[in-house]
């Protein structure tokens, strides 16, 4: 139902966009579908790229490194993996489920979750030369302890 409301109400908005200027909502079109395409294509790929690295990876290893007895290590491995790796949220959870899946325990699962959009030591270089060497690397430091504090806070949640 919500969808279908959230439909109309955009096709009111472009309607009127019509109405107010046709060359505008044309250009926003186009511009529109080729973001779209671009998009949609980026998504593709990391999602074979996922599926990839999933299918490469047996789920006893998976299970071995983030679903093991040893909770502590498991999260603080699954925040070590996030922490180095770049992909969309939107792709995090879909790969976080495939983890779950496949043996990984939840407060890894989290602490992977967590890390990915707090931390990120992919983009350190563009961030050190922003806001200096010093700042990034507290910011990184403070992340990853934080991260693991959630992690751990999912863990009695869960």
């Amino acid at each position: 139902m919500n969808t279908i409301i959230l439909i109309v109400i955009a096709i009111l908005f472009l309607t009127w966009s019509i109405f107010k200027s046709k060359e505008k909502t044309k250009e926003s079109l186009i511009l529109s579908k080729n973001l779209l395409i671009k998009t949609f294509i980026e998504i593709i790929g990391v999602m074979a790229l996922v599926g990839l690295v999933l299918a490469i990876l047996p789920p006893e290893l998976i299970k071995q490194l983030l679903g093991n007895s040893n909770e502590f290590l498991s999260t603080l491995y699954g925040a070590i993996i996030g922490a180095l790796t770049i992909i969309p949220a939107f792709i995090a959870f879909p790969l976080s489920k495939s983890l779950y899946q496949s043996g990984a325990n939840l407060t890894a699962i989290a602490a992977f979750i967590t890390t990915l959009t707090m931390v990120g030591f992919a983009t350190m270089p563009i961030e050190t030369k922003y806001f200096g060497k010093k700042f990034t690397l507290h910011r990184l430091w403070l992340s990853f302890v934080a991260a693991i504090l959630i992690a751990s806070g999912m863990a009695v949640i869960l």
